[in-house]
């Protein structure tokens, strides 16, 4: 009788382990919380030059966005759209040694917030689904993907500095007049600073945590 009661009792312990595992996802830690304060409208405004590398820089030194910001929960979590962005202008264009550069946003883009670091009050993430048609000189090619950033409270600054492999050219539309310049084993990078700003004219703060 002995020998059987202990026989159930390890059974019962190996299913309660067994429980226990596949319980374990149900009690992990919450998704991130981010707070952005104040949410709602925002401009963005460049600092210094854009550059989108695709194997030739193509340069601008006038670029802008707009779009909507809120908190949410999620990790990684979209806490902002770009719903408008600009390379150049007509009298400030992009050029690259193919001539004057066109790039033409297809939004909305996301910002997407995955790391903060509480100590910097910077967070790592992304802007998402990136796509844009570009025109340089007769080469024509859309770009599609995501670029790497980071966004610092204290400055206001959405770093993008997106490594190779987060960009793709387009297979679909080809490139058009590009010839071995760029094609769609082309990587495209797309590096540059812009300073965010709330309709009131306050910089917005975005803030990760775990309740």
């Amino acid at each position: 009788m002995k020998k059987k009661t202990r026989k159930l009792a390890v059974v019962a312990g190996a299913a309660a382990a067994a429980f226990g595992l596949a319980a374990a996802p149900a009690s992990a830690a919450p998704s991130t919380v981010w707070t952005v304060t104040p949410s709602g409208s925002y401009t963005a405004t460049n600092s210094g030059n854009i550059v989108l590398t695709a194997t030739i820089p193509m340069t601008c030194t006038t670029s802008g966005a707009s779009g909507t910001m809120a908190s949410t929960t999620g990790n990684p979590a979209t806490v902002a759209t770009i719903a408008a962005i600009n390379f150049g202008t007509s009298t400030s264009p992009c050029t690259s040694v193919l001539g004057n550069v066109t790039t033409v946003a297809v939004t909305p883009w996301t910002v997407v917030a995955q790391d903060y670091d509480a100590a910097t009050g910077v967070t790592k993430g992304h802007v998402g689904n990136v796509k844009a048609n570009v025109t340089a000189g007769a080469c024509k090619f859309t770009v599609t993907g995501k670029a790497s950033g980071t966004y610092t409270n204290s400055t206001g600054v959405l770093a993008v500095n997106s490594v190779s492999g987060d960009l793709a050219v387009s297979a679909d539309p080809a490139p058009v007049n590009c010839g071995s310049v760029v094609t769609t084993a082309t990587k495209p990078t797309f590096k540059g600073n812009y300073v965010i700003k709330a309709s009131n004219g306050t910089i917005p703060k975005i803030v990760g945590s775990n309740p």
